[in-house]
């Protein structure tokens, strides 16, 4: 599913401009097994100015037992914030990367985030253990393999009426990833439009990134 491991955010590469040496090619492949370090970097407060969590979680409107797969959710900057917001629900912090699964798990026993439960993924299946009600990409959809296979499959996994969110940087954005590692938002509705979603909702509020929401079209 993502190519590397986990892909939520590659590296630091998300605080710093185009044309620094955090863009040189070897980064973009480095490691991240070492969750605790990554820490660090995935879950700056400085990220929250441009990311704007409370927002987002706001506008996906969720009920307050909604089931949620965060794919890719790396060291938990969205899961823990999700499993705050739904008291009565569940999170699935979804990731491919062995480490980051085992520290998300201490995190959620850690905070006390009773209703998060770490998920190790495949690179080709998300293992959710029930129907969700929504699905989160974070900057992490134009790493995913296959995608209109993967995402037919995770179609299964979806209550009736569940959504898929997808975020993810602009081609003009000044952080984030070289262009060539990023995908048009006009590229993501046609794919998901071939896998036999139909978009929902897309907001504009994120200074950096879209923000499309999708459910599955009717046969």
């Amino acid at each position: 599913m993502f190519a590397g491991g986990t892909l939520t955010l590659l590296l630091g590469l998300l605080l710093w401009p185009f044309g620094s040496a955090a863009q040189t090619p070897h980064t973009h492949h480095h490691s991240f097994q070492d969750a605790s370090k990554w820490s660090a970097v995935f879950d700056d407060p400085k990220r929250d100015a441009w990311q704007k969590p409370h927002e987002v979680i706001q506008a996906l409107n969720l009920a307050p037992d909604a089931v949620v797969a965060d794919i890719g959710a790396g060291t938990g900057y969205f899961a823990a914030r999700l499993a705050h917001r739904l008291p009565k629900g569940r999170v699935y912090a979804v990731d491919t990367e062995p480490d980051m699964v085992k520290h998300l798990t201490e995190r959620a026993k850690r905070e006390g985030l009773k209703n998060v439960s770490a998920v190790q993924a495949s690179a080709s299946d998300a293992r959710l253990p029930e129907k969700v009600d929504l699905i989160l990409f974070v900057d992490v959809y134009h790493h995913v393999g296959d995608r209109e296979r993967y995402l037919r499959a995770l179609g299964n996994s979806l209550k009736p009426g569940g959504r898929i969110a997808v975020i993810d940087f602009r081609m003009q954005s000044p952080i984030g990833p070289p262009p060539s590692g990023r995908i048009l938002p006009e590229r993501v509705r046609e794919e998901f439009r071939q896998a036999g979603y139909a978009l929902t909702t897309e907001h504009g509020f994120l200074p950096h990134q879209y923000f499309l929401v999708f459910h599955q079209a009717q046969p």
